[in-house]
């Protein structure tokens, strides 16, 4: 194979709060594994610039410093595709390679630089700083997106208008196949169904997001459709407003950028950490708080437990932070009872278990009463809503059985 050739800079455009159209922010450039930022000085100069995220890059002239333990800024890392966008990048320059494929191939800032530019949040990455050129896609079918998302994961080489249609969501963090599609004053992302799947996984996430938000929680609204005799998961982006001269975005940090770590040391992320943050940084505290603590009641209840630090964010208007509606709730494959969150849950203990909810408890300014009141809250609403959601989804009998007292209240989920 012949050696690769690594982009060296880019530069960083964002969307302003209320605006439809970039302006450029400011400039990364690569030394080795490192990659830096700093603004320019006409983004610097403009009386609405706002920070890309504090205190991680401040609005401050020159090269900011990287925080300890990170290879790039963890703010510009976020908009970066993650495992899938990159394997369709790699397919797209390097042809024949599938779901195996060794994402090392390219370098950071060529992920940056060829993924879509519909990226989550309101940043996007150009070789120029005075020209935008948008990489956007062909209007597909959920059809044609699914053939594509197949054959990316076979290591067939796209045709060219399948390649434009899969393209324009390679910027879509997470790990399964999916893309990104507009329909009237909504965008969607949408989730396929793997290849190597052996149970119904866009059913499973589209049952846990219906129920969280009969349960109460703040949660990104899906629709469950059909496309070549599959099943596709779409969920409504909450970063995204469409008004009269074109769409908005909003500013949008992980909380793994919250808590400065890298990917390799996500480990350390807990909800103890997440819940001190809040009452620090964020708008209405006790009510996120309250929130946060349901989702993270609500993910052991239904078996997920890749609740991770990116699969949590925060809305970032310059100054606040605000979390943003629940996504990727997806409940995991389990064969026993034992098992822990991706994030602990208090001290140490990351145990998918209702006592350990309330042991954390008073870390989310709730009283022992308040938390078990939850849990029986959102008992009874699983319980209540089990069949009515599974009619939505069209759930065989067997993948009911399934999936209850498995996934969605296991018996050890439930001891507090």
């Amino acid at each position: 194979m012949a050696s690769k050739k690594e982009n060296t800079e880019a530069y960083v455009w964002i969307w302003l709060p209320g605006a439809t159209e970039p302006v450029v922010a400011g400039k990364l450039e690569a030394q080795g594994k490192y990659i830096t930022f700093n603004y320019g000085k006409s983004y610097l100069e403009r009386p609405e610039a706002l920070a890309i995220y504090e205190p991680e890059l401040p609005l401050q002239s020159g090269i900011l410093p990287l925080l300890n333990g990170l290879d790039m800024p963890s703010c510009i890392r976020d908009a970066a595709p993650d495992a899938w966008g990159r394997r369709v990048i790699i397919n797209r320059k390097m042809g024949l390679k599938g779901i195996d494929t060794d994402t090392a191939v390219l370098d950071e800032m060529t992920y940056l630089l060829e993924s879509g530019s519909d990226r989550i949040g309101a940043l996007d990455f150009q070789y120029s700083p005075k020209e935008y050129i948008p990489r956007s896609s062909q209007n597909a079918s959920l059809e044609e997106l699914l053939e594509s998302a197949q054959r990316v994961e076979k290591g067939i080489p796209l045709s060219a208008d399948l390649d434009q249609a899969l393209f324009h969501g390679s910027s879509i963090g997470g790990a399964r196949p999916k893309a990104l599609i507009e329909s009237g004053t909504s965008k969607y992302i949408a989730k396929f169904s793997a290849t190597n799947d052996t149970y119904s996984v866009v059913k499973a996430e589209y049952l846990a997001m219906r129920l969280a938000a009969l349960c109460g929680l703040n949660v990104a609204p899906v629709k469950l459709v059909q496309a070549l005799g599959k099943d596709v998961l779409l969920i409504e982006r909450f970063d995204r407003s469409k008004i009269e001269s074109g769409w908005t975005r909003k500013s949008m940090v992980s909380a793994l950028t919250l808590f400065g770590l890298s990917d390799m040391s996500a480990r350390y992320a807990s909800y103890e950490d997440f819940a001190h943050m809040i009452r620090v940084r964020f708008i209405e505290p006790k009510k996120t708080l309250k929130e946060l603590f349901g989702r993270v009641v609500f993910n052991i209840l239904c078996g997920n437990n890749d609740d991770h630090a990116r699969n949590h964010a925060a809305f970032w208007d310059g100054k606040e932070l605000t979390l943003t509606p629940a996504y990727d709730i997806c409940p995991q494959a389990r064969t026993g009872n034992e098992s822990t969150q991706a994030m602990k849950i208090i001290g140490n203990n990351g145990y998918s278990q209702l006592k350990t909810c309330l042991m954390a408890a008073h870390h989310f300014l709730l009283s022992e009463k308040e938390a078990i009141e939850i849990f029986n809250t959102f008992q009874e609403n699983i319980r209540n809503h089990w069949d009515s959601v599974c009619d939505e989804a069209s759930l065989a009998e067997v993948d009911k059985s399934f999936f209850w007292g498995r996934q969605f209240l296991n018996p050890f989920s439930l001891e507090y």
